[in-house]
């Protein structure tokens, strides 16, 4: 059965810094783009970065700038590192893969908590 693997979610200080993972076989991995989405309480689930095959990046304007994606391809796995993060980007984060944003193998979900 095909997994993909979430970790990195915890609390943190406004300001402060989190690395999420999302790992995945060798073959899910090569062949598709990843993202990541999160879902705030009562809003809808909005993509947020996204990585595709070739390297390429998106942004969505509320993280421009702050968070960052890659891809370790020795590693199987995909990375969103989250910069000077504030209250607004308390959410629970989800990894996609697929053919293209959005459709594809979704994550389990970690939760991301910006709190003093």
């Amino acid at each position: 059965q095909v997994q993909l693997v979430e970790s990195g979610g915890g609390l943190v200080q406004p300001g402060g810094s989190l690395r999420l993972s999302c790992a995945t076989s060798e073959d899910i991995f090569r062949f598709n783009a990843m993202a990541w989405y999160r879902q705030a309480p009562g809003k809808q689930r909005e993509l947020i970065a996204g990585i595709t095959v070739d390297g390429d990046t998106y942004y969505a304007d509320s993280v421009k700038g702050r968070f960052s994606i890659a891809r370790d391809t020795a590693k199987n796995t995909n990375y969103l590192q989250m910069n000077s993060l504030n209250i607004k980007d308390t959410a629970v984060y989800y990894c996609n893969v697929g053919r293209s944003w959005g459709t594809g193998l979704w994550g389990q979900g970690t939760q991301v908590t910006v709190s003093s």
